[in-house]
């Protein structure tokens, strides 16, 4: 009996201890994606994208060059995120500076 009541005491501290960690994943997720580093990026990012199905609507650039921006852009959205994965959910000023620098190279080559 006394056995079953320590197993029991210990999956209850389990399960409490897994869901405080969920819970706190959440709000720092939450938080995080609204950071103003991450917003600035994933704004140019997000306005990028519109570019480029502009360009393609007019016939400046084909759809094979769209989906390899598209695919450039997504690579970039993915770094920025494992960026913030290793901060806490924020990326540094030196992070954002990197991740401008690799959207201005993906930029000048929409509509060129």
């Amino acid at each position: 009996m006394r056995r079953n009541l320590k197993l029991v005491i210990g999956m209850a501290a389990v399960t409490l201890f897994l869901f405080g960690n969920t819970v706190l994943t959440f709000a720092e997720s939450d938080w995080a994606k609204d950071h103003p580093r991450r917003h600035q990026v994933n704004k140019r990012l997000k306005k990028q994208n519109k570019r480029i199905k502009q360009e393609v609507k007019e016939g400046e650039i084909s759809k094979g060059e769209a989906k390899r921006l598209r695919k450039d852009d997504k690579m970039i959205r993915h770094e920025e995120r494992d960026m913030a994965k290793q901060n806490g959910g924020h990326i540094t000023k030196q992070e954002q500076k990197t991740l401008n620098q690799q959207e201005n190279s993906v930029s000048h080559e929409i509509g060129k």
